[in-house]
C-alpha cells in the first residue's frame, strides 16, 4: 500500500460525535480524499498509563469515558474491528525502537479515538488500535514515541493523534460562545510552527507560545500532536483544516503530516 500520512486530530467535547460542525465535515473529506487505509493507529491523551501499551482486541469496545453529557452520546456505538496480529507487529516496532510495550486484550477504544474516527471513517470498516500515552511522558517522549511509530505508515497505517489544540476546560464550562482572542492567537503560532516544519519549536510550544498556560492548563492534550508530528516519516507538505473554534475556546484544527489534500468543505454559522 502506498505510505500514508499522520495526522493531528482536534476532537474537542464529546459533543462533536453528533454535533459535528465544520471540523466534522472536513474529517468526512479527508477520508476521502485519503482513500481506507490498512488500520488506524490512535494515541489519546484518554488513555495514558504506566509505560505503553496497545490495544490488543479483536473487538474492542465503544468506551464512554465522559459523564454529564446528553444521554443519546451514551447510546452511540463505533464497531470497528481490532486487529491482534497488527498489535503484535506494532509492539514488536517499538521494541526495534526501544520502547517496551505490553498488549491489553481488554482495552476498548476511547472517546478520543472513536469520536473523530465517525467522521473520518463514519462506517467503521477499517481495523482500529490504541497505543496508549505513558503517564510520565513529556513533549521531548511524545515526538519520540510518533518517530518511533513512523515507520507503520510504509505499510499503509494511519498514525493519528487525537487531542485539542486548546484544551481550557474550565472556561469550556462556562458556555462562551465568541471565539477567545488568546485561543485564536495560541492557535496562530501552533499553526506556524507546524507549517514551517520546525519540530524543535514545537516541542518548546508550551513553554514559547504566547497563552500556552491557559490553552494547556495540563499538557495531555497537546501532547498527541507531538506524536503525529514525530510519525511524520520525513519533512513534508503539511494541509491544515482549519475547523474554527468551539464553544469559545475550543480550537477544532487539525494537521495532515506529509499529504497535501484539498479540503473544500463551506459550512457557516458554527462558532
Amino acid at each position: 500500500m502506498n505510505r500514508m500520512p499522520s495526522l493531528f486530530v482536534s476532537h474537542g467535547a464529546p459533543t462533536f460525535a453528533n454535533d459535528p460542525a465544520l471540523a466534522g465535515a472536513q474529517l468526512r473529506a479527508l477520508g476521502l480524499a485519503l482513500g481506507k487505509p490498512r488500520a488506524v493507529v490512535v494515541v489519546s491523551p484518554h488513555w495514558m498509563t504506566q509505560g505503553v501499551a496497545i490495544t490488543a482486541t479483536a473487538r474492542p469496545e465503544t468506551v464512554h469515558d465522559f459523564g454529564g453529557f446528553p444521554r443519546e452520546l451514551y447510546a452511540l456505538q463505533y464497531p470497528a474491528p481490532g486487529s491482534p496480529e497488527l498489535a503484535d507487529r506494532i509492539q514488536q516496532q517499538l521494541a526495534l525502537q526501544g520502547v517496551s510495550a505490553r498488549l491489553d486484550p481488554r482495552r476498548g477504544l476511547d472517546h478520543g479515538a472513536w469520536v473523530p474516527l465517525m467522521h473520518l471513517y463514519p462506517d467503521a470498516d477499517v481495523p482500529v488500535l490504541q497505543v496508549s500515552l505513558p503517564v510520565d511522558t513529556d513533549e521531548a517522549r511524545a515526538y519520540a514515541l510518533g518517530r518511533a511509530l513512523a515507520p507503520l505508515s510504509r505499510d499503509g497505517v494511519l498514525i493519528v493523534g487525537s487531542g485539542s489544540l486548546t484544551h481550557n476546560l474550565y472556561e469550556f464550562r462556562s458556555g462562551g460562545v465568541q471565539p477567545a482572542a488568546y485561543a485564536q492567537e495560541f492557535s496562530a503560532w501552533v499553526r506556524q510552527a507546524v507549517q514551517d516544519g520546525d519540530a524543535v519549536r514545537l516541542q518548546q510550544t508550551l513553554r514559547r507560545a504566547p497563552h500556552a498556560a491557559r490553552a494547556h492548563p495540563t499538557t495531555d492534550h497537546f501532547l498527541p500532536l507531538l506524536v503525529a508530528a514525530g510519525a511524520a516519516a520525513q519533512a513534508g507538505p503539511v494541509s491544515v483544516l482549519d475547523g474554527g473554534i468551539r464553544h469559545g475556546v475550543l480550537a477544532m484544527e487539525s494537521y495532515v503530516f506529509g499529504r497535501q489534500v484539498m479540503i473544500d468543505v463551506r459550512e457557516h454559522g458554527h462558532a
